[in-house]
């Protein structure tokens, strides 16, 4: 028997966000220059379990040791492994239409696609509710939103809690914080053309070791104005190759040895502190998902049981998580 117009529009909600669930995941993390990153990386990763649990090396063994002829050979046993310990988070957004609406939506009087509006109306909104968390430090609907970046890259660096360890009495889980206002008056007490580059270049050589430091440089609308006063158009390199490409305005930072994507992650509605960079290891973090639950479809849609009406959610339950702050840092100015 043929469906009648009404049952049909009871499924016309679904399949629609069924033709463009696959892309909800791209759509949030090329948003967003630091979840842009991680997917590109690979650092997106899976989850199972009530808790998401990230295995540290925080110690060494202690038995290293030159020798000679029947000299002793240390062999005390050491505890190197521990866990942090994150809770996952959840969000949903909901696309809500009554079947009247659809149905007066229809036919050669629609202007304009209701449905489709709906859909990118709260394709927007999700994106910008992952870029507020990312910038939060997690307390938003009483401590259930993400934790982001100023609880994982916080300005006071050794107090409370992080992954349920102590940053009080864990000096190894602290990140660092420079205020260019106190940091080195050599170079300047505030972030201009002219010491921008100088802090960058003292901070980045402080906070490396090796092969480690800062790849991504997160910065706020008036540090990125500064670094890009600072070069001269020869010296000036826009980095169009994997960034860039996504539409960020993004250049590249050489110096102290290093190299590291500056993208700017101010402007209008922006929740990038001000006078912020942030010089993130990206391969330190992760965004962990669970695999049912990526920014797709919350099952089918749904009709209330007494509403002529048509409600499909799209979810996401997971955290970012961050597995050794050594490499993380924060560059301020409290007097700008």
């Amino acid at each position: 028997m043929a469906l009648t117009s009404v049952e049909k529009n009871q499924e016309i909600l679904s399949l629609a966000l069924e033709d463009r669930a696959p892309g909800y995941q791209d759509l949030v993390s090329n948003s967003n220059a630091l979840l842009a990153v991680l997917k590109r990386k690979g650092l997106w990763k899976e989850y199972s379990g009530p808790t998401i649990r990230e295995r540290l090396l925080y110690a060494e063994g202690g038995n290293i040791t030159w020798y000679n002829g029947f000299d002793y050979l240390p062999n005390s046993p050491a505890e190197l492994f521990n866990d942090a310990e994150f809770r996952p988070k959840m969000l949903a957004n909901g696309v809500s239409l009554a079947n009247e609406d659809i149905l007066n939506n229809m036919g050669a009087a629609q202007l304009m696609d209701i449905m489709e509006s709906h859909i990118m109306a709260a394709e927007q909104e999700l994106q910008d509710e992952v870029d507020t968390s990312l910038h939060s430090d997690g307390t938003r609907y009483g401590g259930k939103e993400l934790g982001g970046l100023k609880l994982a890259v916080p300005t006071v660096t050794n107090s409370g809690t992080y992954g349920g360890i102590s940053r009080v009495n864990n000096a190894i889980w602290r990140t660092s914080t420079f205020d260019v206002n106190s940091y080195d008056a050599t170079i300047g007490t505030g972030i201009t053309s002219t010491t921008v580059r100088p802090f960058l270049n003292k901070i980045m050589t402080a906070r490396s070791r090796g092969k480690r430091g800062a790849d991504l440089l997160l910065m706020s609308a008036e540090h990125y104005a500064a670094y890009d006063a600072a070069t001269v158009l020869i010296q000036r390199i826009n980095d169009e190759t994997s960034l860039g490409k996504l539409g960020f305005q993004s250049l590249k930072y050489f110096g102290a040895g290093r190299s590291a994507e500056i993208v700017q992650d101010g402007g209008i509605g922006s929740n990038m502190p001000a006078n912020t960079t942030y010089g993130l290891e990206t391969a330190s973090l992760r965004m962990r998902y669970h695999p049912e639950r990526n920014f797709n479809k919350i099952g089918k849609s749904m009709m209330p049981i007494n509403q002529d009406a048509q409600v499909q959610y799209i979810g996401f339950v997971g955290e970012l998580t961050q597995v050794n702050p050594l490499f993380q840092w924060k560059m301020y100015d409290s007097s700008p």
